[in-house]
């Protein structure tokens, strides 16, 4: 006997979004057990992951301000992924769209007033569409895959950041450690509740998710993103520009990672770093994924993963568990989101294995 996985001629719609439900509670499972195998309470793990970040004002804005690029870098691959365009390299975008709007900061120094932080968050977007052009050149004139160019364009980006923290950006009063000149309250983002971190970028986030949704549902622009997604074939006998729908995607990909990336650097941050993100841009893979590429659902997903890095940082402190953790219970969820998915299309079926008779 073997096992194969046979089609299924129909998906039931609930399935799709029951999927990510069951993959959570499975992955809350496998951590319990894991956190039993390590030698700690998998009650105490888990209140201390799930519930605990939430029974504070405090940690309530700590999530929504760990949601904010979350959920912007997600969007931007959702809308990608429906044209079956595969920016993997929001995490590049979110670091040039920092380096980009950081060096606006400190072009400007105590001057500029007011008009500052604008332009602080144009040269981010910018900054992030720009890094997102070079992959969508190199795949409309070369046919080079975005998952490659995208990916390893990340790697440069964090150097370009390591090279001008330790260079010519170096704060000459940081006693040698490798950063940037704090910016200063002109060159940061207001915040919504006195005493917390949490700042307007969370509203920009919150706006793109309405937006997006518009776009995908209601314009011409969408439908053709749609299209193109599903039906490949069927855009071109339309008459939809492949190379549009590729650039168009990646543009507002890499401009939504940029502005998550200056909203970090002008909000917590407060100045460019060697490191600025703990990997936001690739944890929006999975919470774009979490959301079905739907703007309301990654919406969910965001508060969700942003609830396991708050959660993991507890598990830090609390039980002495190590950072890694944090990464493993990402890497379960999105074991069994796929598995999950895979049960969608198809079904497990025993078969006899070819020249095997019955006895």
């Amino acid at each position: 006997m073997q096992l194969k996985l046979e089609a299924r001629p129909a998906r039931l719609a609930a399935m799709v979004w029951l999927s990510p439900v069951v993959a959570v509670v499975l992955s809350a499972v496998a951590a319990g057990l894991l956190f039993a195998l390590l030698g700690r309470d998998p009650l105490v793990a888990l209140y201390t992951l799930f519930i605990a970040p939430l029974g504070t004002v405090m940690g309530l804005t700590e999530l929504g301000l760990k949601a904010t690029p979350l959920l912007l870098c997600a969007v931007g691959i959702a809308i990608g992924c429906r044209a079956n365009v595969w920016n993997i390299g929001a995490e590049g975008q979110f670091t040039i769209g920092a380096i980009c709007g950081g060096g606006v900061a400190l072009a400007f120094g105590e001057s500029g007033g007011a008009l500052v932080l604008p332009l602080m968050l144009l040269a981010g977007i910018a900054g992030g569409a720009l890094w997102a052009a070079i992959p969508a050149f190199l795949r409309t004139k070369y046919n080079a895959h975005e998952i490659l160019t995208t990916l390893m364009l990340s790697y440069v980006a964090v150097q370009i950041l390591g090279w001008l923290v330790h260079g010519p950006w170096q704060d000459p009063e940081g006693f040698n450690f490798p950063q940037t000149r704090q910016f200063l309250p002109h060159a940061t983002l207001p915040l919504l509740v006195e005493g917390a971190r949490l700042n307007i970028g969370a509203l920009f986030a919150l706006a793109v998710v309405p937006l997006a949704a518009v776009l995908l549902g209601r314009t011409m622009t969408g439908y053709r993103i749609r299209v193109a997604g599903l039906a490949p074939g069927a855009a071109r006998y339309a008459g939809f520009s492949a190379a549009g729908t590729v650039w168009f995607s990646l543009l507002l990909s890499g401009g939504l990672a940029g502005l998550a990336g200056i909203c970090e650097v002008a909000g917590p941050v407060g100045q460019l770093q060697p490191i600025i993100s703990p990997g936001y841009g690739y944890a929006a893979i999975i919470v774009a994924f979490l959301g079905r590429l739907n703007p309301v659902g990654i919406l969910f997903a965001s508060l969700l993963m942003a609830l396991i890095y708050l959660g993991g940082e507890g598990l830090q402190m609390d039980l002495q568990l190590p950072p890694a953790a944090t990464g493993v219970i990402q890497g379960l969820l999105l074991f069994f989101l796929l598995a999950a998915d895979v049960l969608i299309l198809y079904r497990p079926r025993l078969v006899l294995k070819p020249g095997v008779k019955h006895a």
